[in-house]
């Protein structure tokens, strides 16, 4: 993973082979970042994305293998134990323009990706809500 820093936006180039998600977490982390808004698109050959059920406090997952396009990834870092904390969501489209998406687990870059995250001045931590299950935005 390549990154640079313009202005108030940090660019990222995710290489083949480089899981996404770990990529994101290590340039927000190398950076500082403690707040802002990403978004993204490339090529991934492995993905899995879910759906959290909130009266089951439980996320089911699918795995998708094969060449497939980003087509959208978009989210937020905020922080939560000191650390950067990602929450992602993803479209991915097959050759066939068949598309799957959901909430991003996990997803190897097969060709590039190219991901945008719009630093937010400050910082916004999160709490985990007992009635839902999820972390969420301590405001």
């Amino acid at each position: 993973m390549k990154c640079k820093k313009f202005g108030g936006t940090l660019v990222l180039r995710v290489d083949r082979g480089e899981e996404l998600i770990q990529a994101i977490q290590n340039a927000c982390e190398r950076e500082n970042v403690k707040f802002g808004s990403i978004t993204g698109l490339g090529a991934v050959d492995h993905a899995v994305v879910g759906l959290y059920r909130v009266a089951e406090h439980r996320y089911y997952s699918n795995t998708f293998d094969g060449e497939m396009e980003l087509t959208s990834l978009v989210g937020s870092v905020t922080e939560m134990s000191g650390r950067a904390y990602l929450h992602l969501h993803a479209n991915f489209a097959t050759a066939d323009g068949q598309v799957v998406g959901g909430h991003l687990n996990e997803a190897v870059v097969s060709g590039t990706g190219e991901i945008f995250i719009q630093i937010i001045g400050g910082g916004l931590g999160r709490r985990a809500d007992a009635v839902t299950g999820l972390n969420l935005f301590d405001l």
